[in-house]
């Protein structure tokens, strides 16, 4: 194992760069700093790597992909003279496997960089701004330049009685040895949906309460056939509810909603809390600093991540947005240049994927049909159901959907948003796409793949003008 370098690897305590939050985001930070020759401190405070490594997505996708190992049994059927079975023989062995691969990916990702880099000093505790500037573990530490990456956690969920009931979270649902009978997910965001499937194709009786409805940023059009595909699979959706208390029972815990139907009282084993996350802002001292919090209690920063406060930058899941580690990443990235270098880099996220890992994936980028309305767009979409798409009937799974939304004056494409079982594999292609500012006409008149998912993107594009069930195959 790495030995984590001191603070007295620097005499004076003097660095040109302090970044905290030893995260994917910190060292994403502290790794391009470094690499221009910057002494960088890195602080730490809890296990190193932050969350998606050790409690976020490795974890979460190993145990996913885990599930869907036992559906894929179970759907073998749709295939003629096939037929399989699997079942779990040994839950903790699973969890044991996952916890072995979030170890060596904690080890090769973090631990094991931080040699590699002469002038990066990791120093491990609290960090703290002061009257006389920046603290870690009490003692003072000069930095011409700090960064804030230090993330988020699970926020609890505002209902009467919550406080008096354990509940889980995406940490802890994912840490469960043994499985219980029944589940009441509370939420219908990426974290729900995730989990909730995950747990439904385990075994468990699963329930999802919100809100609203399923991801209520995606297009409406995917969030109802997703809630279809759950129910397909015994999962009980309950949207457009509002909580009224939930308490401890028999049974484990018990949720009153209110409906159109009025009161109801549903009941599980446990209870997972999946209603949002908070930014890490506690204990940083940020109203001594002059550092100002959105109303959401995230760090407000501008478009090339400088904080209210002059030298003072921050990225990730701390400022409220975009909170996938790409983009964490991607943003800190941006942060220790403007730092070091004079601000000349602006945060663009126009051409962002982001990726629900349900199954059918979510995967979109770009604009949805009323974000684009909102922005002073005329619209035009089109929506291509998956039995279109060729690779879909060969798979003999034609679950989802594809919808484009493009400019009506240009056809310039704004957006693109698939529901497919490999959606998220197909979404970069889109995303270059928007990147390059294409049309539905170019994107239409690309050459792309048989018999491949992504070829839906392709095939959508032509449906702007052309009936693509009077086309040959590979035609266009």
């Amino acid at each position: 194992m790495s030995q984590l370098r001191p603070m007295t690897d620097k005499p004076n305590g003097h660095y040109d760069l302090a970044v905290i939050g030893a995260g994917s985001a910190g060292f994403s930070a502290a790794i391009t700093a470094a690499a221009q020759g910057a002494q960088v401190a890195l602080i730490g405070h809890g296990t190193i790597g932050g969350t998606c490594v050790n409690v976020g997505c490795v974890p979460s996708k190993t145990l996913i992909r885990a599930a869907e190992s036992l559906h894929q049994s179970r759907a073998a059927s749709r295939f003629s003279g096939i037929s399989a079975t699997a079942r779990i023989d040994d839950w903790r062995a699973v969890i044991a496997q996952k916890d072995e691969l979030v170890s060596e990916l904690r080890q090769a990702k973090y631990l094991d960089l931080l040699a590699e880099y002469d002038t990066l000093a990791y120093l491990d505790g609290p960090a703290r701004f002061t009257s006389g500037g920046l603290a870690v573990n009490g003692s003072s530490l000069e930095a011409d330049k700090i960064i804030i990456v230090t993330g988020s956690r699970a926020s609890a969920p505002s209902i009467p009685g919550i406080e008096d009931v354990p509940y889980l979270t995406s940490t802890t649902a994912l840490e469960l040895e043994e499985l219980p009978r029944s589940l009441l997910v509370i939420g219908g965001g990426y974290i729900g949906c995730e989990l909730a499937q995950l747990f439904a194709r385990a075994g468990v009786a699963v329930t999802i309460v919100c809100r609203s409805r399923l991801l209520p940023e995606a297009e409406p059009e995917i969030s109802e056939a997703l809630a279809g595909f759950f129910s397909d699979e015994g999962i009980a959706v309950l949207d457009h509810l509002t909580y009224r208390a939930i308490e401890r029972s028999d049974a484990g815990a018990s949720l009153t909603v209110h409906g159109d139907g009025g009161n109801r009282t549903l009941e599980a084993e446990l209870v997972l809390n999946a209603t949002g996350r908070v930014a890490n802002t506690e204990g940083l001292g940020l109203a001594m600093a002059g550092i100002a919090l959105r109303d959401n209690g995230a760090i407000r920063v501008d478009d090339r991540m400088r904080t209210s406060r002059p030298g003072v930058y921050a990225a990730g899941d701390v400022t409220g947005r975009d909170q996938f580690v790409y983009m964490a990443a991607y943003g800190a990235k941006l942060a220790a240049e403007n730092a070091l270098n004079g601000d000349g880099r602006r945060y663009d996220n126009l051409a962002m994927p982001a990726v629900v890992f349900t199954d059918p994936q979510v995967a979109s980028v770009g604009l949805t049909e009323a974000q684009a309305k909102l922005s002073g767009h005329a619209v035009r979409t089109s929506i291509l159901p998956l039995e279109y798409v060729p690779r879909a009937l060969a798979a003999r799974d034609t679950r989802g959907l594809i919808k484009l939304v493009a400019d009506a004056g240009s056809a310039r494409l704004l957006g693109a948003h698939i529901l497919a079982p490999e959606g998220a594999d197909s979404i970069q292609t889109a995303a270059m796409a928007i990147k390059a500012a294409m049309s539905t006409v170019e994107l239409g008149e690309m050459i792309f793949p048989y018999l491949t998912t992504v070829e839906g993107l392709k095939l959508a594009a032509q449906s702007f003008d052309k009936d693509v069930a009077m086309l040959s195959c590979c035609a266009g």
